[in-house]
């Protein structure tokens, strides 16, 4: 076999999803077309994935975001916004994901008139019915923007969400000029709920901003964080020797930190692949696991996240094992849960796959 079809094969857990970064192209131009959408830059299928990934693809990540102005065009009624929360769980599952938290900020999704409670119920009723068509589980988490004033809104609608799919709060969007502390009243509100925390930092601006996420914001997870680099110390030889304050903080605290390999790329929080501290990191035995950030807009699937690490990392299919049980044990489900995918679901899928494996051997 195939390692593609190996890692595409076993059960796979993803935490970092944008909705509106995973759409399908052929669904943008049809959901253009019905809604009398006339920006888009082509209505070919082929070009149209060309354009998103190129556009993506410039190392910086305001130019990253800029396709987001098309995928949200199309993502202003109840029935586009249900059909592609459904057909995200159909692709994750064909990529063999079998659980999914996917994140999206509701204050993009009002141009016609949609009211918050619309926008989160289309979301959930699509992620919903995929989960009973493709069996792959979900949680939705919901962002509030970095360079907006209604953080804390967007904060109680999650919580008044929160039994009905709703797994979290986010905080996205421009880091640079816009510290999470600003938002520290919708980050207050979230942790007198009891409610779950993930905060995008550390891609776009230094480690102050993932100290930030998690002195000021009570961070439960880190989305990206690769800027805590900055924190390890490396001899000439490019060995790492010692851990900062933060750093130690995190690896102590058993922080998630949600990495997305590709799209550190197309933002140029890295300059490439071979210089992402992925690897240290999980040597170093911090809590980490891969995640796509931006399916459509990075090219990839958790498959290919994985496949890439394999190619530029060598990590084993032992080290895939413990990536993904890492991510379900970071997941915002309740700990029985997290225990029954571990245990159920995970474990037997990486055992079946390795008896699979020794008899195409024998």
């Amino acid at each position: 076999m195939k390692t593609e079809e190996i890692i595409q094969g076993v059960p796979k857990v993803q935490l970092h999803d944008h909705l509106d970064g995973s759409l399908r192209p052929s669904t943008i131009i049809e959901l253009a077309e019905k809604n009398n959408y006339k920006n888009l830059p082509t209505h070919d299928v082929d070009k149209l994935t060309d354009w998103f990934h190129r556009g993506a693809n410039k190392g910086s990540l305001g130019e990253y975001l800029e396709g987001f102005a098309h995928t949200c065009a199309v993502m202003q009624t109840k029935g586009s916004l249900e059909r592609i929360a459904y057909e995200m769980i159909e692709d994750s599952a064909k990529d063999g994901v079998c659980y999914i938290e996917t994140r999206f900020a509701p204050v993009f999704h009002t141009q016609k008139g949609l009211h918050y409670d619309e926008i989160v119920n289309a979301v959930l009723r699509g992620l919903e019915r995929g989960k009973k068509d493709f069996g792959t589980g979900y949680g939705l988490i919901l962002c509030g923007m970095r360079n907006m004033h209604n953080s804390l809104e967007i904060a109680e609608l999650a919580v008044n969400y929160r039994n009905r799919g709703v797994v979290g709060f986010d905080l996205a969007g421009e880091e640079g000029g816009y510290p999470p502390k600003k938002h520290i009243e919708a980050f207050q509100f979230i942790m007198r709920e009891n409610f779950n925390i993930t905060i995008h930092a550390g891609e776009a601006f230094g480690q102050e901003s993932i100290w930030q996420a998690i002195q000021f914001c009570g961070a439960h997870r880190i989305g990206h964080a690769t800027r805590l680099k900055e924190d390890f110390t490396y001899d000439q030889n490019g060995e790492l020797i010692a851990l900062g304050n933060l750093a130690q903080y995190v690896l102590d605290k058993r922080l998630p930190l949600e990495i997305c390999l590709l799209s550190n790329v197309c933002t140029g929080a890295i300059d490439k692949l071979g210089n992402h501290p992925f690897i240290d990191l999980y040597k170093q035995k911090f809590r980490v696991f891969l995640n796509t950030d931006g399916r459509l807009m990075s090219n990839t699937s958790l498959t290919h996240e994985y496949v890439t690490a394999s190619k530029v990392f060598d990590i084993t299919l032992d080290d895939i094992e413990k990536l993904n049980i890492n991510a379900m044990k970071s997941s915002f489900l309740t700990y029985e849960e997290r225990l029954k995918y571990i245990y159920e679901v995970i474990k037997p899928g990486f055992q079946n796959m390795r008896e699979k494996l020794l008899s195409l051997k024998v």
